[in-house]
């Protein structure tokens, strides 16, 4: 991928970011997800921006909010998170990112998300209390937390909400997803 400008860039990488999403909300919609398996399709669309990230990477460095623009650098961290399917390409990621968050080019809260995704996936606890899991009535909880005591001070040093407000908002969207099943 030859990409010359931050405009050509953030659009690259707004683009990939907007198929994932596309494919996801679809799979959603036509009731193929959730799904205890990796969807084909999810797993297709996620592999192929992995190996657009990593040229982006090898060629620019990270897109952070510099070289990427905020929309591009958001992406760019979408496109990383959702790389499920390659832990030591989402470990690459973030040790990059914490580089661009020391330096104030990647927003800490991108690698909050990053580095638990990468806990949960590894079966470590989570630092942040960004990833969720659902109880054995389908409402969200947060998957395990280290030191839980101490995530509020973590989760508002890289700019999030506190863990009871975000599980608050997350069994709102859990209460909104039912309600509109019910509707249908």
């Amino acid at each position: 991928m030859n990409v010359a400008t931050v405009s050509d860039l953030e659009r690259a990488l707004v683009e990939m970011a907007d198929e994932d999403q596309r494919v996801l909300k679809q799979l959603f919609k036509t009731g193929e997800l959730p799904s205890e398996k990796y969807h084909p399709a999810m797993r297709s669309v996620h592999e192929k921006n992995v190996g657009r990230l990593k040229s982006i990477i090898e060629k620019q460095g990270w897109p952070d909010n510099l070289i990427a623009g905020m929309k591009g650098a958001e992406a760019a961290w979408l496109i990383a998170q959702h790389s499920v399917s390659n832990i030591p390409f989402m470990q690459e990621c973030a040790s990059i990112m914490e580089r661009g968050v020391t330096s104030g080019r990647v927003e800490g809260w991108q690698l909050a998300f990053l580095r638990d995704r990468i806990c949960t996936l590894s079966g470590q606890k989570q630092i942040y209390g960004t990833q969720f899991d659902v109880d054995e009535d389908g409402w969200p909880i947060p998957f395990a937390i280290d030191n839980p005591e101490q995530v509020n001070q973590r989760r508002s040093a890289v700019g999030l909400n506190t863990i009871e407000e975000r599980i608050s908002e997350m069994r709102a969207r859990e209460t909104e997803r039912r309600n509109n099943l019910d509707d249908s």
